[in-house]
Parts: structure tokens; sequence; C-alpha cells
């Protein structure tokens, strides 16, 4: 395991290796108490990275008994990858996927209790995962993208043609080994950005690291065209782990028919509805303090921290 130098009792940074070269930047959460304990690995939305507004939900989870890994994909954050700020949905996939391969390798965590966790856009994400990763024992999606499509029909056709418009340019301009067009990631009704809602302001706020760590707050144009035709709504009754799915009352950036959807037709689903809106769900919203005794309830029923093993053993699994 390679370390930084900011690594604390509580909390390691490790470099995980891919096959590209780019490392994926990770902060391990280690709790008390002797292993292997289960582990959630938890990754952010279109845009943002683990320094912002990750951590209270790991550090939570880690106080419960849960190895709490929160990375960043590469091309954001503390990841490696060029050019910065480029999405692609296979290979943040891949990211996840590699993460979860790096802690079923690890002596200290269970191999049998991985959950997978992920917010906003990363639904995308953990929906493909819970359907086809044998490796996960659960998943949670809180405020979960889970149709591009009919996200990208819920932006106001004026800014949906400028968007798609900047998308096509940059991705011609790649071609050409030109650098990306970028579009901001928040933004107030109106502007071109890829969170133009009412609470977009309030949601840069929450996602603007704490701890000083740099963050631009941006998404290359082309990375549309990565996510805007994805539906993994469709898979939703290949789910095959249980799936807790916290949706807020008032999403004006994921379509919240589309996630209930996915709460009908995941045949472990379970569905949890949170106050406020999409941004709510973090630590300073209205809906923060409920969402994680939510998700935290859900990780105990699904999963044996090390003290609940003391109370009652875990049978063999057979694997």
């Amino acid at each position: 395991m390679t370390t930084s130098s900011n690594s604390s009792a509580t909390r390691i940074t490790v470099q995980i290796p891919t096959a590209s070269g780019d490392a994926i930047e990770a902060w391990v959460y280690l709790p008390e108490g002797t292993g292997p304990h289960p582990v959630v690995v938890m990754a952010h939305g279109i845009g943002a990275i683990k320094a912002g507004g990750l951590a209270p939900f790991a550090e939570r989870f880690r106080e419960e008994g849960f190895v709490a890994i929160a990375f960043d994909y590469r091309n954001f954050g503390g990841s490696g990858g060029q050019p910065r700020e480029v999405l692609s949905v296979p290979r943040q996939r891949a990211d996840y996927s590699t993460v979860i391969g790096w802690a079923v390798e690890q002596p200290d965590i269970d191999p049998h209790q991985v959950i997978v966790w992920g917010t906003s856009f990363a639904g995308m994400h953990v929906i493909e995962l819970a359907a086809s990763d044998t490796r996960l024992a659960g998943a949670v999606a809180q405020a979960p993208l889970t149709d591009g499509l009919a996200a990208a029909l819920m932006a106001p056709p004026k800014n949906g043609i400028r968007l798609f418009g900047l998308a096509l340019l940059d991705l011609l301009g790649a071609l050409f080994g030109r650098r990306p067009i970028y579009i901001p990631g928040h933004g107030k009704p109106g502007e071109l950005s890829i969170g133009a809602t009412p609470d977009g302001l309030f949601g840069e706020r929450l996602m603007t690291p704490k701890d000083g760590t740099r963050w631009h707050d941006r998404v290359a144009a082309r990375s549309l065209l990565s996510f805007s035709w994805r539906r993994p709504v469709r898979r939703a009754a290949s789910v095959r782990v249980p799936f807790l799915l916290v949706v807020p009352e008032a999403d004006s950036i994921a379509p919240v028919p589309a996630a209930l959807k996915v709460a009908r037709r995941a045949p472990q689903a379970e569905l949890f509805r949170s106050a406020g809106g999409h941004y709510d769900v973090y630590e300073g919203g209205a809906g923060f303090a409920d969402v994680l005794r939510t998700e935290v309830a859900f990780l105990h029923r699904h999963a044996r921290t090390a003290a609940r093993r003391k109370l009652a053993p875990i049978p063999n699994r057979v694997t």
C-alpha cells in the first residue's frame, strides 16, 4: 500500500495503479478493531471530487465499523490522467472496478462484504455495477442519475442546443489535439452550465472542498456525449444485490421518475425519499442527517462489522 504524507491515524491516502498507468488517488478510512471489515467504495458525481463532500459520509461509515474508500476518477481531483476534467463513462466505471479489485486484496477488508456507493451522476455507475459485478454485497445510490436521456431533456431547449453544439465542437477539437472546451459545473437558471438550476450555486458551495483542496468546477464539453444517451434505468431488473436508493423529494437535476422506476424494478431495492432537492443530501443540506442515518442502517442490515460479529458469527459463505 502506497501512502502519502498526509496520512493520519484514521485516514490514509493511497495511489491505486491502473492499466493506463494513471494512478487513482483514494482516501481509505480505517475503523477501530480487528478486521477483516466490510468496505464501502465511494465516488462522487459529475465534475466533483472526493474532497468536496464525501468525507462526512466516509467518516461516519468508519465510526460504524466499515472501511470507507473514497476515490477520485482518473482525470479528476488527485488522480492522474490527461486532459483534465474530461469525463468518460467507461473509464469511470473501470475506475470503480479497479478500486473494488484493490480493496478485496487488502487483508483488513472482507472480500465478501463490499458495498458500492455513489452520489448524483455516480448513480449511473452504481446501477450497472449492482447488475453485473459479482463481488458486491450491496449498493447505495443517493440523488442518483439513472437516465441520461431524461436528464438531457430536463434542460431548457435553448441551453440544450448550445451544450450539444459545444460538445460536438469540443469533440472535433479533440481529434486535432486541441485543449478541451470547458463548461461550468454549476450556475443559475439560464446560465450555460451543467447544473443551471435554482439550487445550483448552493450545490457549488457544498461541493467546494473545505480543506483547501484545489477544485476546478468544470467538465469538458465533449463529456456530455459520453452519457446523454445512456439509460441504466433499463438495467434495474438485473440488479442482483440489496440496493438502497435515496431519492430527494424535489430533485431538479437527476430525474425523479426514472429513479423511482429503478426502485420499483430492482428486485431487492429499498427506497428512501429525502427532504429537499438534489444537494440537500450532503452535509449542510436539509436532508443530510436523515440520509446518513438511513444509509448507516442499510449498511448494518446487509453487512457485519467486527462488533456485530462478536454478537452473531457469520456463517461460512459458499463462493
